[in-house]
């Protein structure tokens, strides 16, 4: 073989090969402008290349299925069923496909407002305000029915008394859908049929369906959870933080130990079996930092917290719903030797964007890595808990085994904390 042919092919072979391994050649189009748009997105931002190789096979073998053709015309039930399979070749966290006939569409566009700025006016009108008919309740579907898996703190649904676990029947004589059921329904009552307990009789009740704001209702339910258990002649405080990612999520948690009704707790648990992460990654400073709390006094003498720290006990609640920002939190908990109770976190800690289809669907894709300290990586790993206590949501009637853990938790260490004293 001639020299010049040889460098040819040598030119050629170092195209093709990069890091050693054979990248695939770009898939097919499949004709269809909202999947083709998606699998643009993936290759021009997932954040790791080493698994586009995967991914454009995944799309080659969507495009080119004789029983499952893509087509400009194929209903958008089959695009969106695609689009789902071929993310699904990832692997990856902060990855996922989203329609706007689920409670999870809403709550990422007003998460990921700035990302969607330009049309979100567009999409909520007149003032690009995020809001959907909604009770404040998320359930999970689980063997063909729909159980109850979180009440939002102060929602209609928990003022109704719908509680975690329940099965949901009817809303309206008719199956449940998280957004259809509710549609065009703002301001009115709905009548829900519940099941509370297998086999048993169908609970009925009425509740009030409103215009919900994601993060305002996130707010509004985090400040809702605080409480006071009174356990053995000990105030252990109780505090759900749905999230980091509302704007007024830590200093909700701020004000109600610093000046409501948590401020006289003893010790306090905090509940971080959230919906979703977000939010600042020194969120636990709260808990962990060494700064002395301080107050800020004008002329007027009023007092304005500056910076609150909580210096008493705490114990944290875990579970697969604490992710991404909510993960920090726990890990910094941990390593600070505070107690997690429950069982092990997502391990879903990458960072997300999100993307408007042509549909007006979202994207939601992983576009950077994220890494703990020198080299820790909660992505695929998460956090164990150091009491594991499991929690099964069918028929649960409101119990959580995993919160009256982490109060009893709460009562050992401070008992252990006054015979110390003693």
């Amino acid at each position: 073989m001639q020299i010049g042919t040889l460098r040819r092919l040598s030119a050629l072979f170092l195209i093709v090969l990069v890091g050693g391994t054979a990248r695939a050649a770009e898939p097919p189009k499949s004709g269809n402008p909202v999947f083709d748009k998606a699998v643009q997105l993936v290759l021009d931002k997932f954040y790791d290349v080493s698994a586009l190789d995967r991914f454009k096979e995944a799309v080659r073998r969507e495009v080119e299925d004789p029983k499952s053709p893509l087509t400009v015309t194929s209903p958008d039930e089959r695009v969106h069923q695609a689009i789902d399979t071929v993310l699904a070749s990832l692997q990856a966290s902060h990855t996922g496909h989203f329609s706007k006939d689920t409670i999870d569409y809403f709550e990422l566009a007003d998460i990921f407002r700035y990302a969607i700025r330009d049309d979100i006016k567009r999409l909520f009108p007149p003032d690009g305000d995020v809001t959907y008919p909604g009770i404040g309740m998320i359930a999970k579907p689980g063997n063909g029915l729909w159980y109850v898996s979180d009440v939002y703190d102060g929602s209609p649904a928990a003022r109704a008394g719908i509680l975690v676990g329940d099965e949901i029947v009817t809303v309206d004589g008719a199956p449940y859908y998280e957004i259809a059921s509710f549609k065009d329904k703002v301001g009115r009552a709905v009548d829900m049929q519940l099941r509370r307990r297998p086999g048993a009789e169908l609970t009925n009740v009425k509740v009030q369906v409103e215009s919900l704001k994601p993060l305002p209702t996130f707010e509004k339910a985090i400040a809702e959870s605080a409480r006071i258990v009174e356990r053995g002649g000990r105030k252990i405080g109780y505090m759900h933080l749905w999230t980091l990612a509302a704007p007024h999520s830590m200093g909700a948690v701020a004000e109600a130990l610093a000046e409501g009704p948590l401020k006289d707790a003893d010790g306090l648990v905090l509940d971080l079996r959230g919906r979703w992460g977000g939010g600042s990654a020194d969120a636990a400073e709260l808990f962990v930092g060494n700064t002395p709390p301080f107050r800020l006094i004008p002329r007027s003498g009023e007092q304005e917290l500056a910076n609150v720290r909580w210096h008493r006990p705490v114990v944290g609640i875990i579970d697969e719903g604490t992710r991404s920002g909510l993960e920090v939190f726990a890990y910094a908990l941990k390593a600070n030797h505070i107690p997690l109770v429950g069982s092990r976190t997502a391990g879903a800690l990458l960072a997300g964007r999100a993307y408007l289809l042509p549909d007006d669907s979202l994207l939601e894709l992983a576009v950077a890595n994220a890494i703990i300290g020198d080299n820790v990586r909660l992505e695929g790993s998460g956090v164990q808990p150091d009491v594991p206590v499991e929690f099964s949501l069918p028929y649960a009637a409101g119990e959580d085994p995993q919160r009256d853990a982490a109060i009893d938790e709460m009562q050992r260490i401070l008992a252990r904390g006054e015979a110390q004293r003693g």
